[in-house]
């Protein structure tokens, strides 16, 4: 049987008793597969990468190396949470490389939302392929493929970048959540003890803020897409919206408008708010905020985001639109 198609009888996992089976089976598994030989992880903090970093831990501990690239196109935090919980919490041998100067010097002025993308993944797959060389004795390559990536993807994440690789790196695959929907491997990860945040986190682009910094990223434009993105996120977790809303961030495109501060003109970026509810991406719907509640968000961005004169509220379902900008 193909081991890339899941098994028509095979139970979904939503509940924490088959999680708590498929944890157990699946160490298993990886302790057959992997030996006392050592695996490498791109850690990207997202639920995929994360749930298999924690497998990994449990089945072969210190013979896992993660490996976390900042590319400066994270949120706030971020980075941070992921040393906190893989290496001080979890005891995971953590690589951190902050690359921030290295992308943002490569994407300086390039304004093509596709050759954004391609200098990402291009740069990603460079720094991983500089760490993996650093190491000694790595036979294998974890992966967090799920199932929807193997159905509209021949099973290669390209994402995680391992297509790119040279081929003097071409490990042996390890993907033991490649059979997995996302909402199992949200289920997996709360029971193998990851942050509600991180286990519940929101879809997130690969390119990360670097799509919603429309046009040429600039660091003072980054600084407060990441900032007012922070603000509409601790205003939707107070609200209770954090876990009933699909889908919201901020953007802040690469065009100014006039405004007025301590009785001078200004000339300051907007903050465009997106809020919108799906099931599979396919079509979206907006999210109607509380007028309370965005009067809240406007006026805390207002006050703390510098280089911001405007917050506007984008209302345009998927179809026509899609939910990113770039």
């Amino acid at each position: 049987m193909n081991s890339n198609v899941r098994p028509a009888d095979m139970a979904r996992i939503n509940t924490p008793e088959l999680a708590d089976k498929f944890i157990a089976e699946q160490v298993e598994l990886l302790k057959k597969q992997i030996g006392d030989k050592k695996v490498l992880l791109a850690l990207s903090g997202g639920v995929d990468s994360s749930v298999v970093a924690a497998l990994l831990i449990k089945a072969v501990g210190k013979n896992l190396t993660c490996v976390h690239v900042n590319h400066g196109l994270l949120r706030k935090g971020e980075p941070e949470q992921v040393i906190k919980v893989f290496k001080e919490q979890l005891g995971a041998n953590l690589v951190y490389v902050d690359a921030t100067d290295r992308f943002l010097d490569k994407l300086a002025n390039v304004t093509d939302p596709e050759q954004k993308r391609k200098i990402i993944g291009a740069e990603f797959i460079r720094v991983f392929e500089e760490e993996a060389r650093k190491l000694e004795g790595i036979e294998f390559l974890g992966q967090g493929t799920i199932y929807p990536d193997i159905l509209e993807s021949d099973g290669v994440k390209a994402h995680h970048n391992v297509g790119g690789l040279p081929e003097d790196l071409q490990f042996e695959l390890v993907e033991p959540v490649k059979l997995l929907y996302k909402d199992e491997v949200r289920v997996v990860g709360a029971r193998l003890g990851l942050p509600e945040n991180m286990v519940n986190r929101q879809p997130f682009p690969g390119p990360g803020l670097g799509v919603r910094c429309t046009g040429a990223i600039t660091r003072d434009r980054l600084h407060a897409l990441r900032e007012s993105d922070a603000i509409l996120r601790d205003e939707f977790a107070k609200a209770g919206l954090a876990g009933k809303v699909w889908q919201y961030f901020t953007i802040v495109p690469d065009y100014k408008s006039t405004g007025i501060k301590d009785g001078k003109r200004i000339w300051e970026w907007p903050v465009i708010i997106r809020a919108v509810n799906s099931i599979d991406a396919t079509s979206a719907s907006i999210e109607e905020i509380p007028y309370e509640l965005l009067h809240k968000i406007v006026n805390r961005i207002l006050a703390e985001v510098d280089g911001v004169n405007r917050v506007l509220y984008d209302l345009s379902p998927k179809p026509i639109a899609t939910i990113e900008w770039e």
